[in-house]
């Protein structure tokens, strides 16, 4: 994964559906992210992409979010790594509230565990 330092926007440990579209194939592979944030995620698969190469990424939330995304990892049997290149506005919106929805229950959860 990327270094930590270099995000901009916090990651959380969170599974939500994917599918990925490939250009050229005619099915997409579907799977689930490890991590999620406004401006990318991780997808454990066991498929590889080339870094740098854009993909459309159709995320499952309430509603389906369309991304533009790039490989900026891409480890071997393990996953790739994407950053959100173009995300329409509702989208972001959306995505946005989901992410302070997570924040919310971590921090309700650590609350507990103190």
């Amino acid at each position: 994964m990327a270094d930590p330092q270099k995000r901009k926007k916090p990651r959380f440990t969170v599974k939500v559906p994917i599918e990925i579209y490939v250009e050229g194939t005619e099915h997409p592979i579907r799977g689930a992210t490890s991590d999620l944030s406004l401006d990318g995620c991780y997808v454990e698969t066991m498929f590889n992409f080339p870094i740098g190469q854009f993909l459309e990424l159709k995320l499952q939330l309430e509603g389906t979010l369309l991304i533009l995304a790039r490989v900026v990892t891409s480890d071997p049997l393990v996953g790739n790594g994407f950053q959100f290149v173009k995300i329409l506005p509702e989208d972001l919106e959306e995505l946005s509230a989901f992410l302070d929805n997570v924040a919310t229950q971590e921090a309700a959860e650590g609350e507990t565990k103190a």
